[in-house]
Parts: C-alpha cells; structure tokens; sequence
C-alpha cells in the first residue's frame, strides 16, 4: 500500500496573511503589483515541492487604501506569467461563477493548462458581497443559495466545454491535407437555468482533461457543491475537533455524490509564525499584533458581522443578539467561524481582532519548526486534513522559513516528497485520476 502524503499548498498574499505584515521593515509596500515579488514566491515553492500555490481574487476592490496593500493584479494573468518563471509547481486561480461567463472562463483556464503543461487549478467561488454585486449592475448580492445554483449550472456548462474536443481530435495528417477531425468535436447545446451555450470551445482539450477543480465553501450549500464537483476544498477550521467533523462529514457526502472520497482533498488553512525558539515565535507574533491599526479592524468585523458601524466597543465581547448563520448572505461559514470563536474563548474586540488579524478566520500558530510540524502531522494522521493551505504572516520571510526549516522535518518524519518525481500534471500530484472525456467515455 502506497503511504499517504501530504499536500501542500502556498497561499501567496502580496505582503503576507497577516494584516500588518506591510509595516514591517522588511516589507516592500508596493509588492502586490511587483511580478519579480510573484516569481519570488513561486520559486520558493517550488523549491519546497509544494503541490501549488494559490491567488485568491475578487471582482471588487476590498477594504479601504488605509488598512494595507489593496488591489491585486488578476490573478489568471499573473499567473500565466509564472508558468514561464516555473517548471513543476501547480498554478490554482480564483474565479467567480457569478460574475463571470462559462464559455470565456473555460477558455482561460485551458490556456492556462496548455500554456504550463497541465499545471492550471480553479478556485471556484460565488462572491459574497453587494459591493462586486454594484460592480456588474446588481441593487444587491443575489441570495446565498441562488448563487450556488447559478455555480452549478456554470459547472456543467464548463465540463462540457473542456469536453467538447475529444483527445485526437487533432489528426495533423500533412499527407491527406487533414488537420483535424470534425466528428470528434461535441458542441454542448448546453440550455440550463441560468446559461444557454452552443458552441465547442475554440481550445484543444487539455493535458489534465480540464484543472484541478477547487472550492473554499463551508457553508451547507457550499459542502454540497464541494461534494459534487471539487477535488480539493480549501477551509478553515480553529480547532482539531471541528476539523476532524468537516473532514468526515465532506468525504460522507462525496461518497453519496457517487465519486470516490479519495478524489477530494481536504487542505485546512494554517498561519505559522516561526521561531527558533518558543518565545522568539510568541515574540513575532506580538510584533505584528502590535501593528495592528484596530479602528480598521473594527470596521471590517462590524462589516463581516452585519452590524450598524459604532456598535463594537474594543473592550467588550461581541453582542449576545448576534443574527443566526441563516439570516446572512455573505460568507456564511466564515460568519459562523468567527462568532464561534469569540464565544467559546470569551474574546474581548480587540483580542478578536487581533486572532483575526494573521489569518482572517484561519488557525495561526507561532512556534518552532517542530512545533509547527508537529501540529500539521497531527491534523493530517488523525482524520482532520490531507494537506494544508500554508498562510505565512509575512512574505517572502515567512514561506522561505517553512520551506527551510518545517519542510525537511516533514520529510524526514516521511510525510512529505523529497521532490516532484515523474508525475508533472498537478492532478497527478494531487493523486487523482485524468478524467475522461465524457464523449469516449460512454463508448468504453
């Protein structure tokens, strides 16, 4: 039997996760739209054989200027550039499905897989927020669920796109002037509820067959579209029972979906702070804990929380009439999270805040490498994780000490690959099958 590996995956963030990261001496404000600052990052990666890294993105300009580096550079433009900068390291976008079109969508990504030789993954997600919903003509964000039907109907429409070319297709027969062969080309005619597509896409099919599929909703609609369609769900968990309890209940649902749980990976989020010892971590730690500015702090969390601004006081724990999970539209588990959290370790405001301010919801752990490997191997053997999604507090910094220093125990406790090997699609890497084009399938 094969021994099981973990994932890991780098979760790149202009500065750094945490919200202070860019006061810093050390810190380049101006990173965010630096490609030389991206490449930097990937290589580090990829010289940790990490599975992937990771852009998160949305149709919307977050925060305020004053909080920390606001815009990003999009994210499938960057990212192709990496493609060129890199040679092994998976390449895992964000895109949404409400604000954006199947045919153009399925376009990108397949260029993008083509373009880096079956490195391309898509982070699928349904924007929560009025704020992008104003970007493309919306009074408001349409409801939670209408948003996750809408997700799936786009779905369809994409596998059916990334399927619309059989394999050979392309015959490139010089002799007999025949290039290609039009009845290996399946045009989906695809009407659903919210998309009607005719045509074949105007890209051969891929060498993955189409992206490593990816979802970060925890929410109940959002583990039913995970236990449909992803392949791997990044989430956030603060606690090993509540990762544990994600953890099955997803690889339960993606079993009665019909698909193998084995094919859906699990990667919680983490935030290590390191150290050489204890104390320098918790030291680090309380650094950027003291770059904290808390009035934006304030702000975002009354913002995430839908309430009037001027109702959280730094001093006091979060109201006891908070609205229930189901009266919020936005980031429903991220909302639950967060009051959890506060709730079960009786935070003032200000230490809210201040848990919030590395990893937004994420666990964040300051420690020695060890520490730090200890805690992902006990998630990882104990039913919680199949890998992880790395957050480091401050880039480059952060991600060059894991790879240094928590990489080669993870590998010599023989949890981690010394390097990539022959396999080089990022499917591959992620152990999951190449899928088979729908219109083959059904002649086997």
């Amino acid at each position: 039997m094969t021994q099981r590996r973990l994932h890991l995956n780098a979760f790149l963030m202009n500065t750094g996760h945490h919200e202070a990261s860019w006061r810093l001496p050390e810190s380049d404000p101006y990173a965010h739209v630096d490609l030389r600052h991206y490449v930097r990052l990937a290589r580090i990666a990829e010289r940790g054989t990490f599975d992937s890294l990771f852009l998160a993105d949305g149709p919307q300009l977050w925060g305020n200027l004053a909080q920390r580096p606001a815009g990003a550079l999009e994210p499938l433009t960057l990212l192709t550039a990496l493609a060129t900068a890199t040679e092994r390291i998976g390449l895992i976008a964000t895109a949404s499905t409400s604000y954006n079109s199947p045919y153009n969508l399925a376009r990108t990504f397949a260029s993008l897989d083509i373009i880096s030789g079956g490195r391309a993954g898509w982070n699928i997600v349904t924007t929560a927020g009025a704020e992008a919903a104003r970007n493309f003509g919306l009074s408001e964000e349409p409801p939670h669920a209408e948003r996750y039907a809408r997700a799936a109907d786009f779905l369809d429409v994409a596998l059916k796109l990334w399927d619309s070319w059989e394999d050979d297709a392309i015959v490139a027969d010089k002799a007999a002037g025949v290039w290609g062969d039009d009845s290996k080309i399946h045009p989906p005619r695809h009407r659903g509820p919210y998309f009607s597509v005719a045509g074949a896409l105007n890209v051969p099919r891929t060498p993955q067959g189409y992206p490593l599929l990816v979802q970060a909703g925890s929410s109940e609609d959002g583990r039913a579209f995970a236990a449909r369609y992803a392949e791997a769900v990044f989430t956030a968990q603060q606690t090993l029972a509540d990762a544990q309890a994600f953890y099955a209940d997803l690889k339960s649902r993606t079993a009665q979906a019909g698909r193998n749980p084995e094919h859906i990976k699990v990667l919680p989020g983490i935030v290590p702070v390191l150290g050489s010892t204890e104390a320098e971590a918790r030291a680090a730690e309380r650094l950027l804990e003291n770059h904290i500015v808390y009035d934006h702090g304030v702000v975002r969390l009354e913002s995430l929380l839908q309430l009037p601004p001027g109702t959280l006081e730094l001093g006091s724990e979060l109201p006891a009439d908070l609205p229930p999970e189901s009266a919020v539209e936005g980031a429903k588990s991220r909302y639950t999270l967060v009051v959890e959290l506060a709730r079960r370790e009786r935070l003032t405001v200000r230490q809210l805040i201040g848990r919030l301010g590395g990893g937004r919801g994420h666990l964040t752990f300051a420690g020695t490498p060890e520490q730090v490997a200890d805690q992902i191997e006990t998630w990882f053997t104990r039913g919680a994780a199949d890998g992880f999604n790395i957050m480091p507090a401050v880039l480059p910094s952060g991600l060059d000490a894991f790879v240094e220093h928590v990489v080669p125990l993870l590998r010599a406790r023989g949890l981690f690959r010394e390097e990539y090997g022959p396999h080089q699609t990022l499917r591959e890497r992620y152990g999951l099958p190449r899928p088979a084009n729908q219109h083959t399938a059904a002649l086997v």
